[in-house]
């Protein structure tokens, strides 16, 4: 079997062409928790004026929730939070979601995604923004879980002394959250 499609415009695809394909996308998919990780460390020492640098404010937000007892998923959803940062920094909770989202509940998708706008309460003021933007979510169930994510995880978590564990503690975790997507839409192709 060639190891690439013969077509040069989609619709020109064939079934064999799909079979190829379907087997390399699978092949990659199975890499994404390598890719994950290796974007994680693309945040060392990148500090962008805070008191820690990127990656360790995530592995400290992962730290904390860890310490209190949350579950993996959750975990991992601390660990990413901020993996937007470099390639997304006007929407980066945005794009921290869109990763997680066929691989976590809609709860802790929504938290991931909303963070950024539930975090600006304890600076939105500063730089001319309205602290009170979360106020618009009020009622949606998962304001709370949100706010609670922020005040207790991803607030505290700009501490250069604070613990810190390191990636390679929530590299297990990571994989296992990654190991199968419970949401996609090529989710019935996978289960073939």
């Amino acid at each position: 079997m060639p190891k690439r499609a013969d077509f040069t415009s989609i619709e020109q695809g064939t079934k064999r062409d799909w079979e190829i394909i379907s087997a390399r996308f699978s092949e990659h998919a199975k890499e994404l928790p390598d890719r994950i990780l290796a974007h994680l460390r693309l945040l060392d020492g990148d500090f962008g004026g805070f008191p820690v640098d990127r990656l360790q404010h995530s592995l400290q937000t992962a730290t904390l929730a860890h310490r209190d007892g949350r579950d993996e998923e959750y975990v991992v959803c601390a660990l990413l939070h901020d993996i937007g940062d470099t390639l997304g920094p006007y929407n980066h909770a945005d794009v921290a979601a869109a990763i997680l989202k066929p691989f976590v509940s809609e709860a802790n998708h929504w938290m991931v995604e909303h963070h950024g706008i539930f975090q600006g309460y304890y600076f939105f003021h500063h730089i001319g923004m309205d602290r009170d933007m979360r106020e618009a979510f009020r009622g949606d169930p998962g304001f709370g879980q949100t706010e609670e994510f922020c005040a207790r995880y991803d607030g505290p978590a700009f501490d250069p002394d604070g613990e810190t564990l390191p990636l390679e503690f929530f590299e297990p975790m990571l994989r296992r959250v990654f190991a199968q997507p419970r949401d996609s839409i090529y989710r019935s192709a996978l289960d073939k």
